[in-house]
Formats: C-alpha cells, sequence, structure tokens
C-alpha cells in the first residue's frame, strides 16, 4: 500500500499523458502529488519531507507549464527533485553521523553491516555522481528527443537506472553482513585418556 501511495502521481501522470497530452498530465501530476501528501498526513499523522519537495517543485514548475503552456518547465521537475537529493548525498558527508548512503542502505539490512567508515563514504559519493548524471542525462532526452520518448524515460529509463545501480551495492552489502561470515561452533572437547593407560 505504501508503495502504491509512493507511485501514484507518476502512475496518474502516465496514464493521462497516453489518454491526453502533457498538460492534462501535469495538472494531474499535481493534483496526484496533493492527494499523495493528504493521504499520507492521515495514514501516519505526519507530512513527508520528500512529498513536501515534491509537491513544492511540482506546484511550481507545473503551474509555470499551465500558465505558459510551455512543457519545458515540467520536464525541468526530474532534474530539479534528482539535483536535490545530490546535493543532499553530499551534504550527508559533512552533516550528521552517518552519510545519508549509509543510513538509507543499513535499514535493508535486519543485521549489522561491517565495512569501514572510508567505504560507507565512498558509497554516499557515488550516489552523488549517480543523481547528478541521471539530473543531466534529463535534460538530455528533454532537449534531444521527443516529448513521448521524454515521458517514458521520466516514468522507465530512471526508475530502471536507479535500480540497476542499487542491486550491485545490495548485492556487496550482503556479503559483509555478520551473518555472511559465522563464526565456528566449538566441537565437543576432545579428553585426554593417556594418562590413564
Amino acid at each position: 500500500m505504501t508503495q502504491l501511495l509512493e507511485w501514484t502521481p507518476f502512475l496518474v501522470f502516465f496514464a493521462v499523458y497516453k489518454l491526453k497530452d502533457i498538460y492534462w498530465a501535469t495538472g494531474a501530476l499535481m493534483l496526484g502529488c496533493l492527494v499523495q501528501l493528504i493521504v499520507h498526513r492521515v495514514r501516519y499523522g505526519k507530512f513527508k519531507t520528500m512529498h513536501l519537495v515534491t509537491f513544492a517543485v511540482v506546484l511550481v514548475l507545473g503551474g509555470a507549464t499551465l500558465l505558459l503552456h510551455d512543457r519545458r518547465f515540467i520536464q525541468w521537475k526530474p532534474t530539479v527533485l534528482l539535483a536535490c537529493a545530490s546535493v543532499v548525498f553530499l551534504a550527508s558527508a559533512f552533516i550528521g553521523e552517518k552519510p545519508l548512503a549509509r543510513r538509507m542502505l543499513e535499514r535493508a539490512f535486519d543485521e549489522p553491516i561491517e565495512i569501514a567508515p572510508r567505504a560507507w563514504l565512498w558509497l554516499n559519493s557515488l550516489w552523488v555522481c549517480w543523481l547528478a548524471l541521471l539530473a543531466l542525462l534529463n535534460l538530455y532526452v528533454a532537449w534531444n528527443f521527443s516529448e513521448g520518448a521524454w515521458v517514458n524515460f521520466k516514468m522507465f529509463g530512471i526508475s530502471i537506472a536507479l535500480f540497476i545501480f542499487m542491486v550491485p551495492q545490495v548485492f556487496w552489502l550482503q556479503g559483509k553482513t555478520k551473518l555472511a561470515t559465522p563464526v565456528p561452533e566449538p566441537g565437543p572437547a576432545v579428553t585426554d585418556t593417556s594418562a590413564d593407560d
């Protein structure tokens, strides 16, 4: 249910775009983000920071798209959000006890992960670079390909790119958990009976 709530605005945007056009889809996205914000507040008693940021960006860029009838504004949305995320990952390396990549990935495992703090910083830096690259790639697709190609890239390309980026990290970290290297249990004690002979 939680995952469905997270994906609802994007699914609505995609469906309305296929049925109508980019401007109807932009309006639907704005409405979808607002509904997402309210539903999360009702269910959990608080707003989610990412929902607030997304809604603010969609409200500004989506509003500009509809008022000026210029799709370029809404096409900036993924770039703005990805760039913001990249900056947050970068700042987390200097602010707080743990970099954001560590806080995010450690929650995916039940067992403690045993890698050096420097390795976490290196992993966090990879996230900074990957998110920044996707932010630029979104603009490249928006400026050099058709509107339909950009919508498909926004809906599927970015998600697939993030998934492909994350999978090797999960497998690597899985091998670094405490349960990945179990300590052998001591065998039965051997009694020296030579003195009885």
